[in-house]
This record gives structure tokens, sequence and C-alpha cells, in this order.
């Protein structure tokens, strides 16, 4: 598919934004620095690509990284999989969090469905990471231990993740939305030393008691030393487990906060894929690669300082709370909410933006869509006159969420999407302030990150759909996965298709302009009568109808060699599936998209199923309905109701039953 129809642009940034602008304050140094004069973004991304030494080195300088010893080389490669970054350096990222911090703000604002907006400053934040250190010590936690949390997003689980940091140990975690079998489905893999759980949590306006939860975890995973249990409900601790300490004794002993330094690709953190077609993948990023990249995304990205007030939508399990808690990278004030975003209604992440006069407001395509669909205009309902920026991510936000914003939220508001996830730790395609934003495109590459669209030959294509690749090394691509001594996993994850060649598994177009647009997921990609498409632009069509609250379009190959394309809604309430409903979706689908992309059958179901971090498991259901058996298919553990699988499956084997009896 090509792109020749030049949208509109819905905002462009001030002089005086450009001037302020972070990325403004590197091009400037650059050329006082370097003697280096670039004349826009995209020369600017090109150099940060073909130089990749330069560039990430001359990162290095700019966000004056500690480091104990110095690195011997920015980058030493044989390929892409196998580059060592910054090898010879001695540092620790925690001690990167507390070194602008304005102590005159807070370092953490934090609120739930219960309790107001509360605040957590600077020094304290300081002095309960190195008292949570010091017990982590005590109990004899040392480099390379894993201290692993079950836990919402509340100033503990940053506490507990710094602190593991801060001495060398590697953290995890999991949110307690997770069951029994899907946190040991990974943690079990990490043979962790601690454990740092809830005893319950609130959410939807209800208490979820999870204390049997953690009785089990600490049964099954005869690896742990110690427990550590925060209270959120009040709650006795759980019975049977020693030995067991309070986060309130963890904390309770003044200790100064010391950082051990350790080499550039120590561990950091294991953050794991969705697991819903096999054991989660543990992806192991280093110190000094994630620190790296963060303060490039969190600054010359986001472009955050401490005179920011920094809040994303996530659960510790998503890997956008690592990029919030990166904003205490560059001193800004993060914000921390445990809860439902829709309870008690649709407008409460915008009555925390008032509330917290937050200036950087984070979200996911669904939840802007939710908005749209609902007419909300924050915009008119709360004071949002601190919000200078607002991010979306988690999927592909159609043009009708871009217009969305401008026309309900704020007119003069940088709106910018990103791309990139768990894999890297960050983004690969996302916003720049001195860059136009283009209804329903991501404005344009990220620095450093060397992104193509290819075809199936491995040519590269502009204006035209084709396979996200990255062709160069990032420093914040994973060092390994765990448990995986050969590296067949990872290879098999990301150089299978393309060797030597990382392939992200996302449908790409990158413009004319330098701007891209993310389609989907490549492997569940569409294609009807040799021409491809990517679901998320059925999804902008289809869900844009008031009558459909949610959709899941998958395109499956027969036995026979036919190709079945259904199309599964879910209506809004009251509503109907009829004859004139269906040729109204088709209609649709058929002016909007492609009379190719014509879905062969129209579906009413219940509910769609999504990972536990709210992605559509389009490729799980489509081996479902191919006659994947269930255990092949996908981990019922890592789906938010499992309860709507069973559709799915039953209807994958009365179609194989008929074909056969055909």
């Amino acid at each position: 598919m090509a792109y020749d129809i030049e949208p509109t642009i819905l905002w462009r940034p001030s002089g005086e934004r450009v001037a302020t602008a972070q990325i403004t304050r590197y091009l400037r140094w650059l050329d006082e620095t370097r003697g280096l004069k670039f004349g826009s973004y995209n020369a600017l991304w090109e150099w940060s690509v073909d130089r990749p030494e330069d560039f990430w080195g001359s990162l290095w300088d700019f966000f004056d990284i500690q480091a104990s010893q110095p690195y011997e080389a920015v980058l030493v490669a044989s390929s892409i999989a196998e580059t060592r970054w910054f090898p010879g350096a001695r540092l620790n990222y925690a001690e990167h969090v507390f070194r602008h911090g304005d102590p005159t703000k807070p370092a953490i604002l934090f609120a739930g469905e219960d309790r107001g907006v509360a605040a957590i400053s600077w020094l304290e934040l300081r002095r309960q990471v190195g008292a949570f250190a010091a017990s982590l010590r005590g109990i004899g936690v040392g480099p390379g231990d894993r201290v692993v949390g079950y836990i919402p997003n509340i100033p503990q689980a940053v506490v507990a993740f710094l602190a593991s940091a801060s001495i060398g140990a590697i953290w995890s975690a999991c949110g307690p939305d997770f069951g029994t079998l899907s946190v040991l489905d990974r943690f079990r893999q990490l043979n962790p030393t601690v454990l740092v759980a809830i005893d319950g949590y609130r959410y939807g306006g209800r208490t979820h008691d999870r204390r049997s939860v953690v009785a089990e975890l600490h049964k099954e995973l005869p690896s742990l030393r110690h427990t550590v249990v925060v209270s959120q409900l009040g709650l006795e601790p759980p019975a049977g487990i020693d030995p067991l300490s309070t986060f309130e004794e963890m904390v309770a002993q003044d200790s100064e906060l010391t950082f051990l330094q350790v080499a550039s690709d120590h561990p950091l953190w294991v953050l794991f894929s969705s697991g819903t077609t096999g054991l989660p993948k543990g992806i192991v990023h280093g110190h000094a690669g994630a620190l790296i990249e963060h303060l490039k995304v969190a600054s010359l990205g986001i472009d955050l300082t401490n005179e920011d007030c920094f809040f994303w939508f996530t659960s510790t399990s998503w890997v956008m709370w690592n990029l919030v808690v990166s904003g205490l990278l560059v001193g800004a004030t993060i914000v921390l909410y445990d809860g439902s975003p829709t309870y008690p209604d649709l407008g409460r992440l915008w009555q925390l933006a008032q509330e917290c006069k937050i200036t950087s407001f984070g979200t996911s395509a669904a939840f802007i869509l939710a908005c749209t669909k609902a007419g909300l205009r924050p915009g008119e309902s709360y004071d949002l006159s601190s919000l200078r920026s607002i991010g979306s991510t988690g999927s592909p936000l159609p043009p009708s969420g871009f217009r969305w914003v401008y026309q309900a939220v704020k007119s003069d508001v940088w709106l910018y999407s990103i791309s990139g996830g768990t894999d890297i730790a960050g983004a690969l395609v996302g916003g720049s302030v001195i860059l136009p934003v283009w209804e329903g495109e991501i404005q344009g590459r990220c620095l450093g990150a060397k992104v193509e669209a290819w075809n199936d030959n491995g040519q590269p294509l502009v204006g035209e759909l084709g396979e996200l690749v990255v062709t160069g090394p990032m420093p914040s691509m994973p060092l390994y996965f765990w448990n995986d001594p050969q590296g067949t996993r990872y290879h098999d994850a990301y150089f299978d298709t393309f060797p030597g060649v990382w392939r992200h598994g996302d449908w790409i177009t990158i413009t004319e302009r330098g701007t891209a647009i993310i389609h989907g997921r490549s492997d569940s990609t569409l294609n009807r009568m040799g021409v491809r498409m990517g679901t998320a632009d059925i999804y902008e069509v289809v869900e844009g109808l008031p009558e459909v609250r949610e959709a899941l379009v998958i395109g499956a190959e027969q036995p026979d060699g036919s190709y079945w394309m259904p199309l599964f809604v879910v209506l809004e309430s009251g509503r109907q599936l009829d004859d004139p409903l269906r040729q109204k979706i088709n209609d649709a689908i058929r002016l909007g998209i492609s009379p190719r992309h014509v879905p062969d059958e129209i579906i009413a179901v219940p509910g769609i199923p999504h990972t536990l971090t709210g992605k559509k498991l389009e490729v799980p259901v489509k081996r479902l309905l191919q006659g994947t058996p269930t255990a092949s298919a996908l981990s019922l553990g890592a789906i938010d109701d499992p309860s709507l699988i069973s559709y799915f499956v039953d209807l994958g084997r009365a179609r194989s039953q008929s074909q056969n009896q055909d």
C-alpha cells in the first residue's frame, strides 16, 4: 500500500518551544564541542545511525555519565546481536537517579482509587532507597542475585528497584493482576533470592486480597531467602512465610546510600515477553545500555527536565513503568497511579493531570480511543493549563485519536506517539518537540535507531508498507535472554528472517517526510489477493463506528489452500449485529480501506482477549482458529480473561470438522 496523500499538520512547535527544547541544547553542544552542525532532525538522525560510535559517545559526554572506570571503546561489534557497548566502564544506573532532582519539588507523586495525591521528596526517596539497600545487604543479597516484585505501580516498587540496582542485584516485577501460574512462569526462571509482594490491591472499586498468591509463590520458589510484604489493604501478613519483613521494617534504619560500581553489561533487570504462545522470554538489559537509552528518550525524546511532572499510565509488568522511573534520571517529578483508568469513570486520569499539574501525560492509544468514543472533552472539564505534551503507545494511534486530542483536550499540546517496546526497553520511532505533528503519523525515527521498512527480499521501501527492521546495533538491545546460554531463542526471536538484521515484528511505512506509520504486528498480517494490510488499519475504521466497542480481525490460511478472514466485534450495549449493521461495517471497510479486505464473516463475540498488558491476541486466536491445541497456541495465565478463549477453540474445532467432512 502506498501513501501518497499528505495528511494535515495538527501542530507546529513555536519558536520558543524549539529554542528551549533539550534536543536544541544538544545540537548547540554538538556545534560547540564537536564542530557538528545539522540543519534538520532527519540530518541529525542520519548521522546518529551512520556514525553510531560518534553518536553514542557524544551522549555519554553530553549527559556526563558518571563511571568510576572509563570505557575502553564505545562499541565492539562483530554483529548486531553480539555488539558490546562501553566495555571496561564501571558505573551504576541508580546513581544517576539522584543527580538532577530539584529539592524544592517532589521526586514522586502518587495516588490511587482510595486515596488522594501524596508526595515523596527527593531526600525521603534517597533515605528509603539507602535503608532498603542496607537491609538487602543485611540478609545476604549481593551482585547478580534476583529481587522480584509482585507489586503494583506504587512508590515502594520504585524504592525496591533502585535499592536492588544500587547493590548490583537484578530486578524483575509482575503486577498483582497476574495469577499464580503466570507469575511462576516468570519468576521460576530467575531463582530469586527476595520477593517483594503486596497483601492486596484495589482496582475498579473492588479490593483484591493476594495473600494466598504470595503464600503460593513462597512455597513454589524454593530459592527465596526472604519475603518483604507491602501492606496496601492493611491485612495481616500471609501465614506460613518465614523469614518475612514488612516494607516499613526494611526502610526503618537509615543508612548511607552507596552505589556498587558494576560492569557496563552487568544485568539491571529482566523484562518478560507476554508469554501468550509459550514460556515468557526473560529479556536482560544492562546498566549502561538502559541508562544511556533512557537518558536519550527522557531528555532528547520526551523533552523532560527537572521542571517537569511526568506521568504514564502503566503497571509494573509493562516496560512503560521502567520508562516512567527513568524520568527521575533527568530530575523530573514522576506520577504513579494505582488503579483502573476508567474508575469511577474515564475522567479519572484527566482529573489526576489537574491535581498533579502534570506537564507530560502518557497513556495508551486504547484509552484515547475510549475517551473519543465516550465523547469526553477533558479540556473543558479540567484545568489542563500545565499540560505541555501527551504521549501514546501500546498500539497504533489512528488519525481519529489525533484529531480528538487537539479538539477535545488542548489545541496547543504536543502529541507524540511512540513504538518500540520491551525488547529494547525504549523506542524505535517516536516524537520530537522540534517537529510538526502530522495527523495519524509518528514524527520520526528515534536517534540512534537505524529503522527501515523492508520488503520480503530485504530491500528498503519508502512510502510503502514493509517489515520494521533495525539494521544497526543499539545499546539497549538485550544482552541476552535468561536461560538461553547458546543464544538460540534470542537469535530466533529477532534474526531468523533476515540474517544479521533485527526484525521487530511490526508493519511500518516510512514516508518521504521521514515520519512513520505503524500498521500492527507483521505476524498477524492480512493478505488478501496479494495485498498486505496491517490490522490497525481495519481497527481504525471499524472501531470508529458508534455501534462497535472493539474489534479483532485475523487472516487464517486454511488446509485446502483458501484464506479465511473473519472480523469479530464487541458491540456497544443495546446493539445487535443485524444485516444493516453488517452492511454498514462492510461498507466502512470497503470505502475506508480496500474492497479486498472486506471480511468473509462478521461475528459478534462477548469480548476480545488481550495480554495482561492490553494487546489483542491476534496470532494466538489465529492459531486456535486453524485448529492448534490451546496449550500450544497460548498460555491461559497470560490472558486478561481466559474464559473468552473457549469460544475461539470451539469455533476452530467446528471449522476443522466441517472441512474434514467436506
